[in-house]
C-alpha cells in the first residue's frame, strides 16, 4: 500500500503519509489515490479545487471553513518548507467540540493531513518560502467563508510560537488583518451538527 493512514485524537482527521519511492535521481510519490484512501483510511473524496501558497516563517492562517452547503473537507500537504497544520472540531455536539489537532508537514516527511467537514482549519509556518498545497471539496465560496480567531482561549491551539520577546514585537505569529478579526467560538456562526451528513 503506498500509504499509511493515522487516526489522530479527534479520529475523523487523519495523518496520512506516503511512500516515497527515492534514488540517485530525485524522488515519486503518489499524493493521491482514490482506491487506497477508501480502502486504507475510509476517505472519499471529490476535489472541486486546489489550492497554493507560499509564506515565509512565522505566517498565521487561519482558523478557516465554510458553511454547509459549502462545506469543505481538505487534503492539505506541503512541498517545500514546514508548517504546524491545525483542525478544531466545530460540530455541534461532537464529544470533541472545540477540541484540536495538530501535525507538523514538511517537504521533508511529506506527509499530509486529511480534515473533513465540520472543521476550522489553520496552520503557522515554521520556515521561511514554505508551500502550502490543498484540495478541497467544494470551491470556495465567499458567502459561506467564516472563521474563528487563532488565539480562542477557549479552544487553546498550542501553536509552536517563537519566545514572548518576539511575541511583544509584533514579529510572531503574522496574522492578516481578516483573521485578527475573527469572532471567537463562542460567537462564530456555525450550522454543523455532529453525526450529520454535510453534502
Amino acid at each position: 500500500m503506498p500509504f499509511s493512514f493515522k487516526k489522530l485524537d479527534i479520529p475523523d482527521v487523519v495523518l496520512i503519509e506516503p511512500r516515497v519511492f527515492g534514488d540517485e535521481r530525485g524522488f515519486f510519490l503518489e499524493t493521491y489515490k482514490r482506491s487506497e484512501f477508501l480502502r486504507g483510511g475510509g476517505i472519499d473524496l471529490d476535489f472541486a479545487q486546489s489550492n497554493h501558497s507560499r509564506s515565509k516563517k512565522g505566517i498565521l492562517r487561519g482558523l478557516h471553513y465554510q458553511l454547509n452547503p459549502r462545506a469543505q473537507g481538505k487534503l492539505v500537504r506541503v512541498s517545500r518548507g514546514a508548517i504546524f497544520d491545525v483542525a478544531v472540531d466545530i460540530r455541534r455536539g461532537s464529544p470533541y467540540f472545540g477540541k484540536w489537532v495538530g501535525a507538523q508537514l514538511s517537504g521533508g516527511n511529506m506527509a499530509m493531513l486529511w480534515i473533513p467537514h465540520g472543521f476550522a482549519h489553520g496552520f503557522l509556518t515554521l520556515e521561511d518560502d514554505t508551500d502550502v498545497q490543498y484540495c478541497a471539496t467544494d470551491e470556495y465560496s465567499p458567502e459561506h467563508d467564516r472563521g474563528i480567531i487563532w488565539n480562542d482561549p477557549e479552544i487553546s491551539v498550542e501553536w509552536p510560537l517563537e519566545k514572548e520577546k518576539e511575541k511583544e514585537k509584533g514579529k510572531n505569529p503574522i496574522v492578516s488583518d481578516k483573521d485578527s478579526r475573527l469572532p471567537s467560538l463562542k460567537e462564530a456562526q456555525n450550522n454543523f451538527i455532529y453525526g450529520e451528513k454535510t453534502q
